[in-house]
Formats: structure tokens, C-alpha cells, sequence
């Protein structure tokens, strides 16, 4: 063989071996997270509405938080396995009565804790989605705004919010993220997905407090902890700015102006960067001033958010 064609044939396939090892899998995957509000039942409305949220979406997979209702007879109603068996999906109970995975995919593996659960789609791809509902209270936009909630003190600095929303939830991040990191070696893709009850570290700028969407510049913590281990916002990724885009999922039941409230993005799904490319991210919920994709009536106090992913 001539070495004119020992070169073409080198570079062709180093093409073929390139393509292959970046090309995506199967077909996009939308993944959701979505807080029902006390297991559907605090918005008044039947639970088949909050399967119309989920359908509504056209989800792939969903983290669900309060995923439990009121507690009756000594005992909480698991909503996300009644949602799950109504879906005809897979069910992953995370054991907290505060959280649930479901899933249309086969559920093949889970970690200790049950942080997360691992899923295969039919065409044999694999994926870890892990799912959290960290703690509401101290609520530290509330602290800054001095509107009383849970007793919390308040405080009047970005350094004092930071040191407060670590306290209150710093040490359940790092839990999950020591799962993570057990499971992250083999390269498969990773979802997390949850209700923070924290702010994401991209929203509170210059330009968002200059704007009065947020009262200072915040770099919040548990977001910041995702993105520092190779995780991207998803929502932020698509919509940079969050002027234009603020993507509020707290709250459907006050206005803006309400003094007694603040309104923020607090519902996330990330996505490990190094092999799941974002390709849409949108809100779901009461009204197209805040919501990409509607539903009414809206059974919950959050409104939800989907992404549309391809693995890699």
C-alpha cells in the first residue's frame, strides 16, 4: 500500500473512531424535576391532574419531592407510586417520605443511600438520576428581606446568606455528592434533580438586583458545589440571563410584588457536563408570563422544570 493512501486511510479512521466516541446516544431524554406539594393533595386538586403536569412535559424521568401526603392514621400516602403505577412507569421510593423517582425506563441499580437511581433506556443506554428536597428553613431570602419565617433571624449581608443557607443545607449536598462520585467513574451521564429551597449561585448578579428581581448579589452555595464537580445548570445554560429569564419556579400562589414574599428559581435538574449535552430547558406551570408549557388548573405551589438532553 502507497503511503499517499496509508495517510487517507489513517485519517478516515480517526474520523469514524472520533464521530463514534462523540456521537449521542439513542434519542433525547427529558428529564424532570417537579415538587407535587404535600403529595398532591395541598393544591385541592385530584392526583390525576398532577400526572397531567408530568404528561404536560412530556417527561422522560422525574424527580419528585413532598412526594408523600398528609399523614394519616400515623401513616404518609406515598402520591409517587400511585402517580408512577397511573403512568404505567418504574418506581424508585427513596425511603424519606419526601421524595420518589419515576421513570418509563427500566430502574437497573440504585446507591446505598438512595440518592439516586440508575435507569436503561430500550435501546440499552444507561443513566443515573439523583434527586434531593433540601431543608426549607432558614430560608435566607426571606432572613435578607427580613420577612419573618420559621423563626429564623435576620441577616443583612451577601457573607451572612452564604454562611446561613451553608449551615442549613451544606452538609446534605456533600452527602449526595459523596454517591455521586461513587458511581461517576464508569462515565455514565447524571442527572440531579430537586427543590433546593436555596437560590442558584448564576441568578442573584449585578444586573438581577440592579433590575429588583433579587435584593443583592448572592453567590449561593449548593448550586455553586454542583457546578465546582462538573455539573451545569441546565435552565441557566440554555437561558443566560436571568433578566430576561429569571425562570421563577417558587411561587404560583403570590404576586411578584408581594411584600411578603420573593420569588426565585429554586427547582433544579443539572447535568454532568462531560457527556450529556443540554438542548432545551422549560418551565412548567399556570402562566405564560412565567411558564413555557401550561396546565390549569396547576395542582402545585412550585412550578416545575424540564430539560430535553441527549447523552453521550
Amino acid at each position: 500500500m502507497s503511503s499517499s493512501k496509508s495517510i487517507v486511510n489513517a485519517l478516515i479512521l480517526a474520523t469514524i473512531l472520533f464521530t463514534a466516541a462523540d456521537r449521542s446516544l439513542a434519542d433525547p431524554l427529558r428529564v424532570m424535576s417537579f415538587n407535587i406539594w404535600v403529595g398532591g393533595e395541598s393544591g385541592k386538586q385530584p392526583i390525576e391532574q398532577t400526572v397531567a403536569v408530568i404528561k404536560a412535559a412530556n417527561a422522560d424521568v422525574v424527580g419528585l419531592q413532598e412526594s408523600h401526603g398528609e399523614e394519616r392514621d400515623g401513616v404518609r400516602p406515598d402520591a409517587a407510586a400511585v402517580i408512577a403505577k397511573q403512568l404505567g412507569w418504574h418506581y424508585f421510593d427513596q425511603g424519606d417520605d419526601d421524595t420518589g423517582i419515576i421513570c418509563r425506563f427500566k430502574l437497573v441499580g440504585s446507591t446505598p443511600k438512595k440518592w439516586g437511581a440508575q435507569f436503561e433506556t430500550p435501546s440499552g443506554d444507561q443513566f443515573w438520576l439523583f434527586n434531593a428536597h433540601f431543608a426549607h428553613a432558614p430560608y435566607q431570602p426571606y432572613q435578607l428581606l427580613k420577612i419573618p419565617y420559621a423563626d429564623a433571624p435576620f441577616i443583612d449581608t451577601a457573607e451572612q446568606a452564604v454562611k446561613a443557607a451553608c449551615d442549613a443545607r451544606e452538609s446534605q449536598v456533600k452527602a449526595m455528592l459523596a454517591e455521586i462520585e461513587a458511581v461517576r467513574q464508569d462515565g455514565t451521564p447524571i442527572f440531579v434533580t430537586g427543590d433546593f429551597n436555596e437560590p442558584p449561585a448564576l441568578d442573584w448578579t449585578e444586573a438581577a438586583r440592579d433590575a429588583g428581581l433579587h435584593p443583592a448579589v448572592v453567590c449561593w452555595p449548593a448550586t455553586e458545589l454542583l457546578q465546582e464537580v462538573g455539573f451545569v445548570d441546565a435552565y441557566r445554560q440554555i437561558h443566560r440571563d436571568p433578566v430576561k429569564k429569571p425562570g421563577f419556579t417558587w411561587t404560583v400562589l403570590t404576586a411578584e410584588d408581594d411584600p411578603a414574599d420573593h420569588h426565585d428559581r429554586i427547582d433544579f435538574v443539572f447535568a454532568s457536563r462531560q457527556n450529556v449535552d443540554v438542548k432545551s430547558a422549560e418551565v412548567v406551570g399556570e402562566r405564560s408570563e412565567r411558564a413555557d408549557i401550561l396546565v390549569t388548573p396547576y395542582p402545585s405551589d412550585h412550578r416545575a422544570v424540564v430539560i430535553e438532553a441527549e447523552l453521550k
